[in-house]
């Protein structure tokens, strides 16, 4: 009997091990197929055919390269949002931007965004967590008819509460309240945060990374957009999510340096596009919204709203980067918490620096994320030689999202130097194409480098050994980064 016994189990065990066999050949050739970049199918064949026990299980959780849901949603979408759609076609025109022959160069990024730049729309920086949350906590007290807000991650912690509390309270005055959240940015947010928001009349959902059941196990794909928006009027996007951390009161990272930005004029319009594209892959319900711009009397700024994601038909991220590098004559500053950037872009920035243009990256020196930390140092070797410049925040955490472009191109938003939002995140960034915008970005900019330390490949170098192969091996996984 336990001889029998012994047999079937190494039968048993041999099957599985086959069978894993199989499935990882399988899924490698599928990788090989699939996977946008060539780093990202070597990764993955050789693991799942190497390592096929361990490999199998994270190819099913992060292995897809197009978010399918998302696509097929939109897809239904095109019909049922049409009169939305059609509203903003005939009104557009009237606010199309006419970008002089300088801003000429950047009309791809409307091809891109599926909209035009357009005018008459008003750009406030948002510096810090005080003055973001302040701004958005003032604009939900103005909400007349109806407040979006969308976030990644929400926190039950002192603004988290309050963010929530203020949405109850408008909700109580008769005002619509629609909230957003990442169902894996908001992983630890309790079920009471959502119930008691819901009690108050709130219409809470939760955006997933696929409504079929079959790919319920997906975590790859994530809504990384932080919006909120009232009355079709005014809107802020940015890089702060709702936490305490954003605020600076986190002992470990102390200051938490953010960017937000307030928005006005025909561009909110666009925002709210963006997120009814989303709000309907999650409901399925078109909700009845302000979609009639209104232009801005005392500012005029040319901007256009740049959504991406894993469902576009280009690789929008990512192509926005090379576009602006591409097209930089004298200058391009990038501030980005992560950067672990492919090969295209790695060149674009060295061609850029090599061309004569000034090409700075601003990076912060405390981590929050301990791979992409490592990764970020193993570029130093080949972008220090062509004259790309890094530099280190040194007060705190730097975490805002940001780009400048010579003298008349900047962006703010929730877009990052890496490959997570060029090709696996839902972003948006809102891009200004405006001199004197452009020259507050600049001034911003400067206080941050005037604040940060200039990283050379002796930085890297210098380390043990223990750390420099961690950073090549750290930059081994950026395609999963």
């Amino acid at each position: 009997m336990i001889v029998w016994m012994s047999q079937n189990l190494y039968l048993v065990i041999g099957a599985v091990v086959v069978l894993f066999e199989i499935v990882g050949i399988t899924m490698a050739a599928n990788a090989i197929m699939r996977t946008r970049t060539s780093q990202g199918a070597i990764a993955w064949a050789i693991g799942l055919i190497t390592f096929p026990y361990v490999a199998v299980p994270l190819y099913l959780i992060f292995g897809r390269h197009k978010f399918e849901g998302y696509i097929k949603a939109r897809k239904f979408k095109i019909h049922d949002l049409n009169p939305v759609v059609q509203t903003l076609v005939t009104q557009a025109p009237e606010f199309r931007a006419d970008l002089d022959s300088s801003n000429q160069r950047y009309a791809a990024l409307e091809r891109l965004a599926i909209m035009p730049f357009t005018h008459s729309n008003s750009a406030r920086l948002l510096i810090d967590g005080d003055a973001t949350f302040s701004a958005i906590f003032s604009g939900i007290e103005s909400a007349e008819k109806y407040i979006i807000a969308q976030y990644y991650i929400i926190k039950d912690d002192d603004i988290g509460r309050e963010f929530k509390n203020r949405l109850i309270q408008k909700a109580r005055t008769g005002v619509q309240v629609f909230l957003l959240y990442d169902e894996i940015g908001c992983l630890q947010l309790p079920s009471t945060y959502i119930q008691n928001l819901r009690d108050a009349g709130v219409e809470v959902q939760a955006f997933r990374g696929s409504r079929k059941r079959a790919n319920r196990f997906q975590l790859n794909f994530r809504n990384h957009r932080k919006l909120v928006l009232v009355d079709g009027r005014k809107a802020y996007i940015g890089g702060l999510n709702v936490g305490d951390e954003y605020l600076s009161r986190d002992p470990k990272f102390g200051h938490w340096r953010d960017t937000h930005l307030e928005v006005t004029g025909p561009a909110v319009q666009c925002l709210q596009l963006a997120f009814m594209e989303d709000w309907y892959s999650s409901v399925n319900r078109i909700l009845e919204l302000e979609w009639t711009p209104a232009a801005v009397s005392d500012e005029n700024r040319n901007m256009l709203i740049l959504p991406t994601g894993p469902a576009d038909e280009f690789e929008t991220c990512s192509l926005f980067f090379l576009h602006c590098i591409n097209r930089a004559y004298d200058r391009i500053w990038i501030a980005s918490p992560y950067f672990v950037p492919d090969s295209p872009i790695v060149k674009a920035l060295k061609l850029a620096a090599l061309r004569g243009v000034d090409v700075r990256l601003l990076l912060p020196e405390k981590a929050d994320h301990k791979l992409v930390y490592m990764a970020s140092f193993s570029y130093l070797d080949e972008t220090e030689p062509a004259g790309v410049r890094v530099f280190r925040y040194q007060p705190g955490f730097l975490h805002y999202k940001a780009l400048l472009v010579d003298d008349d191109l900047s962006a703010v938003g929730t877009a990052n130097l890496d490959n997570r939002s060029f090709r696996l995140n839902f972003e948006m960034m809102a891009v200004v194409a405006d001199h004197e915008f452009a020259g507050q970005l600049e001034s911003m900019f400067q206080q941050d480098f005037n604040r940060s330390q200039e990283a050379h490949v002796e930085d890297l170098t210098n380390r043990p050994l223990w750390f420099r192969v961690g950073a090549q091996t750290a930059r081994l996984f950026s395609p999963l980064l």
